[in-house]
């Protein structure tokens, strides 16, 4: 009769060990998802930094070369302007749902 018991506690601390292992495992696979995010994001915002920072180096060199060729360098900052403009509403338009759909597929793809 003494085993029944004995069975039911090591049931129990099976049972017991089971759930802190799939807890501890469910927490791991929560922080490899994270980190894995987090890195392509980080990774993807110093590249993005680095082009912003060539194009408005190119942007200012050419206005200045605009300007120059205008006889006022600030004509060439206000033609480099409104292509900006123009580009950021045509980019708003166009550009929108496929932006969010990239970046929630980039983020879908990299949890799993």
């Amino acid at each position: 009769m003494e085993t029944t018991p004995n069975s039911i506690e090591t049931l129990f601390e099976s049972i017991e060990a089971y759930g802190k292992t799939t807890y501890e495992l469910s927490k791991l696979k929560a922080l490899d998802a994270t980190t894995t995010v987090a890195s392509s994001l980080i990774s993807r915002l110093v590249i993005m930094m680095l082009a912003m920072l060539f194009v408005f180096v190119l942007s200012t060199g050419v206005a200045l070369m605009i300007g120059e060729m205008m006889g006022k360098t600030y004509y060439g900052f206000f033609i480099v302007a409104a292509f900006y403009l123009i580009t950021a509403i045509i980019a708003h338009y166009t550009l929108d749902n496929a932006v969010k759909k990239s970046m929630s597929n980039l983020i879908m793809s990299q949890l799993d």
